[in-house]
């Protein structure tokens, strides 16, 4: 019988209303960040390749030391590249040999056809004669200048400022332009660039929030970066790409933060978290108890003339996973159920006393 009657009571006590915690809403700051998941590359990052042929007979870098660029990484054998180009001027010499006598023969031809001496058949031949040693001369001087850069390709050299990576690549190694691996690696490591991506949902949202990608990218703040350690990279870093292209596969867009890397404590190829802050100003903020959700949308009960009104709100994409950022459907000034949202009924008849009024109660009490 009690248990009935009790039911009874708390029926009647829904029904008429109750006390439930209330908030007045006023303009508040907050700061809110998101980390996405990135990878580290150098500024600059080169596979060096040889581009000739041959036996190395010196290498004149140590694996982890600064280069310079065009400083001589690699020496491969220089005997045959030297052999060829003495090869190739001295074919330029006979080149020049034979275009001086054709043109000779041809200066006296042509004084002999005019003194009517000669054909002009045989002007033309000597003319032709000519011609063929002037290209002969040319083809000679190419492969002259062809020998003397398979000559200077033996000097494997830097093509970056940078760090030398590790190599397995000794004295005596056989290397070929076409070889697939490289013989080392540069990285320019003075910035650091963190690739990572955003979702197509989220850059069609920054698109319609500044009107268009570069707006977008102007308007954000400087990013953190967190290592694997879990420690902050103590230099700040900025956005400064936007790819504008849909990956097919991932459905994500590629975006890419810059940072400085004086000290040297980033590393290409290592993997961290772009911390992305967001700061709003004297916006309205909630619990995130004091809302529930109906197919997407999401409600506050509003308390006018006593009693919860159920309102829509639209609130920022971000949260802290405890409040809201009410963007539309509240404004300063309103009173909300700031609890228990979920076991309101439109209408419901609720207390006027404030969450506030009641905490300074409980602590005078206490």
């Amino acid at each position: 019988m009690c248990l009935l009657t009790g039911c009874r009571q708390n029926a009647r006590q829904q029904e008429d209303g109750g006390n439930y915690p209330l908030m007045t809403l006023k303009p508040e700051d907050r700061q809110l960040s998101v980390k996405y998941s990135a990878v580290i590359e150098g500024k600059q990052d080169v596979e060096v390749r040889p581009q000739v042929s041959g036996t190395i007979t010196q290498v004149c870098v140590e694996e982890g030391a600064r280069v310079r660029k065009g400083q001589v990484l690699f020496i491969i054998d220089q005997v045959p590249y030297k052999a060829a180009l003495q090869k190739a001027e001295a074919a330029v010499a006979a080149a020049e040999a034979g275009e001086a006598t054709a043109r000779q023969t041809l200066e006296g031809k042509q004084s002999l056809f005019d003194d009517k001496v000669i054909s002009d058949f045989e002007l033309r031949t000597a003319q032709n004669d000519y011609k063929s040693a002037k290209a002969a001369l040319l083809q000679a001087q190419a492969e002259m200048t062809e020998a003397r850069n398979n000559l200077s390709y033996t000097e494997v050299k830097s093509p970056v400022d940078g760090y030398a990576g590790m190599t397995s690549y000794r004295i005596g190694a056989l290397v070929s332009a076409s070889m697939t691996d490289a013989l080392i690696r540069v990285s320019d490591n003075s910035e650091m660039y963190a690739y990572f991506s955003l979702t197509e949902k989220q850059v069609l949202s920054l698109t319609a929030r500044y009107g268009s990608l570069d707006n977008a990218l102007r308007s954000f703040p400087e990013v953190s970066l967190e290592l694997n350690d879990g420690s902050v990279y103590g230099q700040k870093g900025k956005i400064d790409v936007i790819s504008g292209i849909i990956d097919k596969t991932t459905g994500t867009v590629s975006m890419r933060a810059v940072f400085g890397n004086k000290d040297k404590r980033l590393m290409s190829g290592g993997q961290a978290n772009i911390v992305i802050p967001y700061n709003r100003t004297q916006c309205i903020v909630i619990p995130q108890g004091a809302t529930y959700e109906i197919q997407n949308r999401i409600f506050a009960y509003k308390v006018m003339d006593g009693k919860a009104v159920s309102t829509p709100i639209k609130v920022f994409e971000i949260n802290d996973g405890t409040e809201y950022i009410v963007e539309e459907g509240l404004q300063e000034g309103d009173v909300i159920v700031s609890e228990g949202a979920g076991l309101l009924k439109d209408g419901t008849v609720v207390s006027a006393a404030r969450k506030e009024e009641a905490a300074v109660k409980e602590e005078k009490e206490g």
